[in-house]
């Protein structure tokens, strides 16, 4: 084995000139830095030798070597940022070789058939997407972001892959999808290459760098130079992308057709199971330890539902991917722990306000939990609007504010306008404890979440969420209701053990046209007292 890769595949020869071109533009930039100091050498060379006596000269001469002078201290700390700054690193989970053995066996049986660079580690991203990551920049050395060989000078890129694929693929699936993203070792390990991406990586962390106070004026050249060579750089990618594709297509790739269908199935499964199920969990300050795990109970749900996904369980008999795993708990806790991070913001470690749960508990400590939370936060929206409060905290006290006979939703708009802004304070107040704290601000990649899943709700949406949670709090109360967690809709209100999928409509009734009756009909068909007192937090 060569252990660099040829470079005959169709995208590696259009990869290199494009890197070429890349390199061009950080060779041009060069030269316009260093052409006043070559301007004013020749000038006082030609003074030296008496050519240029007289006249202006002497004034042009001093005055060309400040500018010269300027221009190389300018650009020679504009340089030393464009090498030092540490480019963006995905934050990830470390899998040891000792904690996959058999992983990185499978691993380097692939790039030995295909002739590649073994890559240098493997991590595991809570996402659905793999990838190679270059780790040898010395920033990353300094900053002690990982400690293994793989950011010694040279060394192969690091392969991260999803960890959602390895609980739901096969293992003859996850090497299948796995081999076009291990060849691209091999174009990476061209020096042009690597020359062109360390470049445009180190003007993108100088953009990063620029955004700081008093170093605005770094951001304005680096930003000009990555628009000068973004073309040739995207070009440059798909080029190296194409050479990976081409170099896999002798292994698996019949195998890796029908692959790529469970890779859009675990997407879905895996959103799914954030928005709906992991979400509700991480505002209530608590985080599910195994997420990897839930998206297969998940993935199975959508599959018995979906008449299109009909023939994917028969595959749950096959070997998975997860068993190439030594400890696979203690790998999903930490993949879960880090979806939390990257798509919350919550604490890198569990706390006391930070714990995790599992699933057999989630009904209980997380589905009862919110609604109770907020029943209480909307009794307390409606102590803040002076209605009266009755004999309790009840669901007719809501029931008797929101009913609007003229069906225009006045007494709606103005509770969830104060439900919005107890929220938008709640959530200030949590940063400011964590300002307090002494949290240092996050830049790039270190600000969290990098990917919120949600955008900021409505009022009228909050409303309807926090009077849906009454309901649901004054059913299990009252009623014989439970709460419950469906796989694909998380938190579920369960009677006699089946859920209740038809509340939403009549809160709806309530909320938006101030019309009562659909609910109450619903309350009693279900047997809830809307004048008992309901327990919050």
């Amino acid at each position: 084995m060569s252990g660099t890769g040829s470079i005959v595949e169709g995208g590696a020869p259009s990869a290199r000139s494009r890197a070429l071109a890349v390199l061009r533009v950080r060779s041009r930039a060069l030269a316009l830095g260093v052409l006043p100091a070559a301007l004013a050498v020749v000038l006082v060379s030609a003074r030296m030798t008496g050519r240029l006596a007289g006249g202006p000269w002497p004034a042009v001469t001093v005055a060309v070597c400040v500018v010269a002078a300027l221009v190389l201290l300018v650009g020679g700390v504009f340089a030393a940022v464009v090498l030092r700054a540490s480019p963006a690193v995905t934050p990830t989970v470390p899998l040891p070789e000792s904690a996959a053995p058999d992983l990185y066996r499978l691993v380097r049986d692939l790039a030995d058939r295909m002739d590649v660079p073994v890559p240098s580690a493997i991590a595991l991203t809570p996402d659905c997407d793999s990838w190679l990551e270059d780790r040898t920049h010395a920033a990353h050395r300094r900053a002690g972001i990982s400690g293994g060989r793989e950011t010694e000078p040279g060394a192969a890129p690091v392969l991260v892959i999803g960890s959602p694929f390895l609980w739901w693929m096969r293992v003859a699936e996850l090497r299948a999808v796995l081999a076009p993203v291990v060849a691209g070792t091999g174009p990476s390990a061209h020096p042009d290459i690597a020359d062109a991406r360390n470049f445009v990586r180190g003007l993108d962390a100088a953009v990063d760098v620029g955004s700081r106070p008093g170093l605005g004026w770094i951001g304005r050249p680096a930003r000009l130079l990555l628009r000068l060579c973004q073309v040739d750089a995207a070009e440059m990618e798909r080029g190296v992308a194409a050479a990976a594709s081409d170099r896999a297509q002798g292994v698996d790739y019949g195998l890796r057709i029908v692959a790529q269908e469970q890779v859009g199935l675990a997407y879905a499964g895996w959103d799914r199971l954030l928005t709906r199920v992991a979400l509700p969990a991480w505002r209530m300050g608590r985080w599910p330890a195994h997420l990897d795990a839930g998206v297969v109970s998940a993935l199975t749900e959508l599959s018995r539902r979906d008449r299109l996904a009909e023939g994917y369980t028969s595959r749950l008999g096959e070997r998975p991917a997860c068993d190439l795993l030594e400890r696979p708990g203690v790998i999903d806790e930490a993949a879960s722990l880090l979806a939390a991070r990257l798509f919350h913001g919550g604490p890198a470690k569990a706390g006391p306000d930070w714990s995790p749960v599992d699933w057999a508990a989630y009904p209980e400590e997380v589905v009862d939990r919110k609604w109770r939370a907020e029943a209480t936060r909307l009794h307390e929206a409606l102590d803040a609007l002076a209605v009266p409060p009755g004999p309790g905290p009840t669901l007719d006290r809501v029931l008797g504010y929101l009913t609007d006979a003229a069906g225009e939703g006045a007494a709606g708009e103005a509770l969830a306008g104060r439900l919005s802004g107890d929220l938008a304070r709640e959530e200030r107040c949590a940063g400011a404890v964590g300002s307090e704290a002494g949290a240092p601000v996050a830049r790039g990649a270190d600000a969290v979440p990098l990917f919120p899943l949600q955008p900021p709700r409505s009022g009228r949406d909050l409303l309807a969420d926090h009077v849906t949670a009454l309901v649901c709090a004054a059913a299990v109360d009252s009623a014989d209701a439970a709460p419950g967690l469906d796989w694909l809709d998380g938190p579920v209100l369960l009677v006699d053990g089946v859920r209740r999928a038809d509340l939403a409509p009549r809160v709806l009734s309530l909320v938006e046209d101030g019309d009562p009756e659909p609910l109450r009909d619903w309350l009693a068909e279900i047997g809830v007292r809307p004048e008992k007192p309901v327990r919050l937090v």
